[in-house]
């Protein structure tokens, strides 16, 4: 489950953070806890006007919030926390509580509630295409380094350019506007953003540092994309 979608300061304010790989789920699905839920376009509208989707990955549900409030202090305004944290409904509540207009959102195999964004994961141009034909608005390519990275996204979207594409894996923060220029939608961010030795140290303020700067590439690679479209 997940949640809706917010547009925070990219400015970062990190001086008031104290410091103190299983295999993927098959799909992610985005959907609304506050009372007021956002339809499955604005939802979508939200992930393409970031760029960015921080992956989240803790051992305590106490850890996952010190480092989603960093991600989000840095700018990060879509963040996906994985079903294997513990306490992640509890985290996600928290933080809807907190950030009520964020895009929030957890991968999950099985999981209703009311409108949800379904993004499939694939690897293949068939299953592409057999996602789409399915109804969904948009995939999730895994794992994309492995598959060729930017160039596999440029090749598939030559056939498949009317398929929205979230690339994941691997992705490191100055390759983001690199994703998104050959033809990504957005890119997924875990320990680029989520540093494991960072976290290890509870280094919360490196975390904010990463998220801005994320956050900064993404926001700057769709700019460009826009000119560029433009032209």
């Amino acid at each position: 489950m997940a949640i809706t979608s917010l547009t925070l300061s990219s400015m970062c304010s990190c001086t008031g953070l104290q410091s103190s790989a299983p295999p993927p789920p098959p799909r992610l699905r985005i959907c609304c806890y506050s009372s007021t839920q956002h339809s499955v376009h604005k939802t979508l509208t939200h992930i393409h006007s970031s760029g960015v989707i921080a992956c989240l990955r803790a051992n305590s549900a106490e850890l996952a919030l010190k480092a989603a409030h960093a991600a989000l202090s840095g700018g990060i305004s879509v963040l996906e926390i994985v079903m294997s944290t513990p306490g992640v409904f509890e985290v996600l509540q928290q933080l809807v509580q907190e950030h009520p207009t964020t895009t929030l959102g957890d991968i999950m195999v099985d999981a209703q509630c009311g409108e949800v964004l379904y993004i499939p994961g694939v690897m293949t141009p068939t299953e592409i295409l057999s996602a789409y034909d399915s109804g969904a608005k948009i995939v999730k390519v895994y794992p994309v380094s492995a598959l060729g990275g930017s160039q596999y996204i440029s090749a598939l979207k030559r056939p498949f350019h009317h398929i929205s594409m979230v690339a994941s894996q691997g992705i490191t923060i100055d390759s983001v506007r690199e994703y998104i220029t050959q033809g990504a939608s957005a890119v997924v961010l875990s320990d680029a953003i989520f540093d494991k030795e960072a976290i290890s140290q509870n280094n919360f303020n490196e975390i904010c540092r990463l998220a801005h700067f994320a956050a900064l590439q993404g926001n700057e690679a769709l700019e460009w994309k826009k000119r560029s479209t433009l032209k």
